[in-house]
């Protein structure tokens, strides 16, 4: 009986060495891997309706942009339609006529930044990601590089109202 005691009473000991390399290992990965890994925050907001307590000024421009299946209609809160840019021919949204449309709503009112996008129910999240796109940023070539400005930075985003009585 005295053998099976002497054998329970040694502890035998633990072999961590496969565990360390796999951290000497693991550890640097991810170190390397975190600053390459960035996260892009956008900051959207609700549109106004308008009963704020204090009163506004009113502004030169209320931009929105209502994203419909067939169409996008740019407006103006305050005055209404300005332009409707129906689909391509093969049924798709035209970012880039909305882009160039809005290109010259900006030489007009300069000062304005703020942009509402009105989305249809059931409306594709890409649609939404591409239609602010065109809205937020101009494109363009500067001694051969591809450069980037502000077109309407400041976007919000709503419900576009119902169609009444079918596409204009």
């Amino acid at each position: 009986m005295r053998s099976r005691s002497k054998a329970r009473d040694t502890n035998p000991e633990l072999d961590i060495t496969s565990f360390m390399n796999l951290m000497v290992i693991l550890i640097p990965f991810l170190l390397l891997n975190a600053v390459f890994t960035q996260v892009a925050v956008l900051q959207v907001a609700m549109p106004n309706d308008g009963s704020g307590a204090a009163p506004e000024v009113k502004k030169p421009l209320v931009l929105e942009v209502m994203v419909y299946k067939d169409r996008f209609l740019v407006a103006d809160r305050q005055t209404g339609p300005m332009k409707t840019i129906p689909v391509d021919a093969k049924g798709e949204h035209d970012f880039k006529a909305l882009n160039e449309y809005l290109r010259e709503v900006k030489t007009q009112y300069p000062t304005v930044t703020d942009a509402s996008i009105l989305l249809e129910q059931n409306t594709v999240y890409n649609k939404l990601i591409q239609t602010m796109d065109a809205v937020r940023i101009i494109n363009s070539q500067v001694n051969g590089k591809p450069t980037k400005y502000a077109l309407f930075p400041d976007v919000s985003i709503g419900d576009a109202p119902e169609e009444s009585g079918g596409a204009k």
